[in-house]
């Protein structure tokens, strides 16, 4: 099946909408700056010369140094539950900080998912804070009703060019993103069909890596339930059995999704053979790139470009809420894609579009820093060579995989690196199975080589490297 026969498909599913009357629309408003012009305005820069630096600066280090109560780390320590009272103090805990230091532990994030360190970036809360002082936060509703302004489609369009495609459409997350996909695919069936019940040969089938992010198995659970989709569970990363299924099946309309850069194991997606199993089956491709966004790639467009296969990608969802330091997803695809997507996708239907503020900073994030400021990209590659020269084990990614065994193991090992100073939680059931419970380490290009040295210092006393090293990397544990 060429993919012609996919732009067919969607745009006969356009077509039945719009006789149907449920074609919806986004059209960009601009705030009015009237009667919101403050007194006394921030000093910011136009965009093009808002300020970006060519090296690590000392309030990087915000984006990987943190402070947290001793009480909670007594209860860490413990494993007691916790609702995240414990620093809550008659003064607040910005006070109790100042005045009782020593009631809080410093620790070096080896955790998180900002791996450009872009959350502590002085432009990117400028552009917050101007957009704030400018705007407020914006009308309130979702895109479709009033949310949609001027300043979410100037985001769009840069995602777009980034990602080179045709359009792009923001979402409130990134597990929204995957959602409102996933749903506007399985309703296609249905529209072409006019809500008949469809048979086995009509429907849409569906092929998903075994260690899909939750968000694309909930999108999915959901295309389910309107009857209209078939799913089909290939071995992770595995080409050969992705092939024999695709060759097996009768439906004609295929769709293949899978996570770029899997989130609990570090591992790419094979791209090239996707590249080449969609030429000879000619599916339809769905990568979510949420972890490869700006980290991969000389121009940070993810993990298509860094195995030159972008225009092998016909949907790649995305977000700012990991490497660009923000909040938000996004799907970047096809005009018709989009139109699709916002008529039909429930998680953005019926979502209110973020404020104003996020989608600046977002745009100051994605267009200037990340794009000018290359070196980051540099720093965190460098620091993933560091952990693979200090410890041996063959990462391929900032994204470390230490499977230590049983779920006492595992919070035995996290305790010990919370003693020595580093914020590195244990991964159990029901994220992994039983057994392979593991430490989920991340880099970030504001980590120094000396952070990684400590790290895998006070890890060595806790965890064999030789035998990690020897068994592989994790992705021949399933996830779910």
């Amino acid at each position: 099946m060429g993919m012609s026969v996919w732009d067919y498909c969607v745009e006969e599913a356009l077509a039945k909408l719009g006789l149907l009357q449920l074609l919806r629309s986004l059209r960009p408003i601009t705030p009015s700056l009237e009667k919101l012009n403050p007194e006394a305005p921030i000093e910011a820069k136009e965009d093009d010369e808002f300020e970006v630096f060519d090296e690590l600066q000392p309030w990087d280090r915000a984006s990987v140094e943190v402070e947290i109560a001793e009480s909670t780390v007594q209860k860490w320590l413990l494993d007691i539950p916790s609702s995240g009272d414990e620093i809550v103090t008659k003064g607040g805990a910005i006070k109790c900080l100042v005045e009782h230091p020593h009631q809080f532990k410093k620790l070096v994030l080896f955790s998180g998912n900002d791996y450009l360190g872009l959350s502590s970036h002085p432009t990117i809360g400028r552009a917050a804070a101007k957009a704030a002082l400018e705007h407020r936060m914006g009308p309130r509703g979702s895109a479709l009703i009033c949310g949609y302004t001027f300043h979410h489609r100037l985001l769009e369009s840069c995602l777009a060019k980034l990602k080179k495609k045709e359009d792009c459409l923001l979402c409130p997350t990134g597990f929204a993103a995957n959602m409102a996909l996933m749903v506007a695919i399985g309703n296609i069936g249905s529209l072409l069909t006019e809500g008949k019940a469809l048979s086995d040969d009509q429907k849409i089938a569906i092929f998903s890596d075994s260690l899909n992010h939750a968000s694309i198995i909930d999108g999915i659970r959901l295309a389910e339930r309107q009857r209209n989709v078939k799913l089909f569970i290939y071995r992770h990363c595995d080409m050969a059995h992705l092939n024999d299924l695709l060759s097996s099946c009768t439906l004609t309309k295929k769709v293949v999704v899978t996570d770029s850069l899997f989130s609990m194991d570090g591992d790419f997606a094979p791209m090239k053979e996707l590249a080449m199993l969609r030429k000879k089956h000619g599916f339809l491709l769905v990568i979510d790139d949420a972890h490869g966004t700006f980290v991969c790639g000389k121009n940070g467009g993810g993990v298509a470009e860094m195995f030159n296969c972008e225009r092998d990608v016909d949907i790649c969802v995305g977000t700012l809420s990991k490497a660009a330091g923000c909040f938000g997803g996004f799907i970047a695809c096809s005009k018709r894609w989009k139109l699709l997507i916002q008529s039909r996708g429930r998680s953005f239907i019926f979502s209110t579009a973020a404020p104003i503020p996020l989608i600046a900073a977002g745009h100051a994030a994605a267009v200037l820093v990340a794009k000018r400021e290359m070196w980051r990209r540099r720093e965190i590659w460098n620091r993933v060579q560091d952990f693979r020269d200090l410890t041996g084990i063959p990462i391929q990614s900032p994204i470390i995989s230490l499977i230590v065994g049983s779920e006492g193991k595992a919070l035995k090992a996290s305790r010990h690196l919370l003693k020595s100073g580093f914020h590195v939680t244990a991964i159990r059931p029901p994220t992994v199975p039983a057994n392979s419970c593991r430490l989920r380490v991340t880099l970030s290009a504001t980590h120094t080589t000396e952070d990684v040295k400590k790290l895998t210092s006070a890890l060595l006393q806790c965890i064999r490297f030789q035998d990690i090293a020897i068994n592989g990397n994790s992705n021949r544990y399933a996830r779910l």
